[in-house]
């Protein structure tokens, strides 16, 4: 076990990297408002977080992420460009359900972060090779991805508008998505809806259940996605090379989806840009479904600094959250990209 004297000074450099590189500090309180969380997550964080509830200011969580408060912080003062770093712990649950491995992942941690509101085109790569500098010594691997790819390859589909936007709401959770998408791929069965003779009753109106009853028929006459669709979906989401290989895959793949063109440019950019600040793509990872299970509010570019050792969660992670700065912005918003690293796993690298 790391002494937390020992987790803190690896934090407190950290935190001096973050300062140097122009973040002013922000402490974000322990204890959240749990209403603002459920409205991003929906109920499924309950699952990971601790939650408690105050007499007066109603259901609080322990505070399960920085990013979320940070960004509350700053648009509740503008949409202005910004440098914020912070250093503190995250209360999170290990253990769901009947999964109890042998050595659990501490519930509480630390974490150093670093977040910048940027309308830069440059600032994923400024943010990456900042993460990159501080993690150098370690000789671990840093992989990306960017689910803005994800998005618009979905978006691109020959199906309808509501099926798209199905798709795009579980776009994070791989396992509903592939449900989806293979009932979205087969013919819709056909189905009676008779006028039934009993008195209409029940919480929704006659006028309600008629218009879910049109939707139903009216998607019973979709056609299914063509498979050519299926398997180029699954030639992405496959999608695992170094950086300079996956851009050559992504370059073929834009030829028949063509929807994904403008994201294959802008990663290629990304790319360029990170080069240009010394750092070789080829010993970067790109895979456009990386972070897609547990990085809820990315929606474009991101990325892990990650050890080989057995059992460890990424050392470091990070990414784009654009999205994010719109919904708690009120009708604000500037492009955000950040990240946090684990003072804890660093100190233990550098103890061993």
């Amino acid at each position: 076990m790391i002494p937390k004297r020992d987790r803190q000074a690896v934090g407190q450099r950290l935190l001096a990297a973050f300062r140097e590189a122009g973040a002013a500090e922000i402490a974000p309180d322990i204890l959240l408002p749990a209403e603002t969380l459920l409205d991003l997550y929906g109920e499924d964080i309950r699952a990971r977080a601790y939650v408690t509830t105050d007499p007066i200011r109603g259901e609080m969580m322990l505070r399960p992420d920085f990013t979320v408060p940070v960004v509350q912080a700053h648009m509740e003062n503008g949409a202005e460009p910004a440098r914020y770093c912070y250093l503190g712990e995250v209360f999170r649950k290990q253990d769901m359900g009947e999964h109890h491995p042998k050595a659990p992942r501490d519930a509480e941690y630390l974490q150093a972060g670093f977040e910048m509101f940027s309308r830069d085109p440059a600032a994923d790569a400024e943010v990456f090779a900042l993460f990159h500098r501080q993690l150098a010594p370690y000789g671990l691997t840093a992989e990306t991805g960017d689910m803005g790819l994800l998005m618009d390859a979905v978006r691109g589909l020959p199906l309808p508008q509501p099926r798209r936007e199905a798709l795009l709401h579980h776009i994070w959770r791989p396992g509903r998505f592939q449900r989806l998408l293979t009932r979205f791929s087969a013919p819709v069965p056909d189905r009676d809806f008779p006028d039934p003779p009993a008195v209409w009753s029940g919480l929704r109106s006659r006028a309600e259940m008629q218009a879910r009853i049109d939707r139903l028929r009216q998607d019973m006459r979709v056609d299914p996605l063509p498979r050519s669709w299926i398997e180029r979906l699954e030639q992405l989401f496959a999608l695992r090379a170094s950086a300079p290989d996956a851009i050559t895959a992504l370059r073929a793949l834009a030829v028949d989806m063509p929807a994904i063109s403008a994201s294959v440019a802008r990663i290629e950019a990304r790319f360029a840009a990170i080069a240009a600040r010394g750092i070789a793509p080829a010993g970067i990872i790109f895979d456009p479904s990386h972070g897609r299970a547990n990085l809820e509010y990315y929606d474009g570019f991101t990325f892990s600094f990650l050890s080989d050792r057995p059992g460890w969660p990424a050392v470091a992670s990070g990414g784009r959250y654009d999205a994010l700065t719109r919904i708690l912005g009120r009708g604000r918003e500037i492009p955000a990209v950040g990240g946090i690293i684990r003072p804890g796993l660093i100190a233990e690298m550098e103890a061993s």
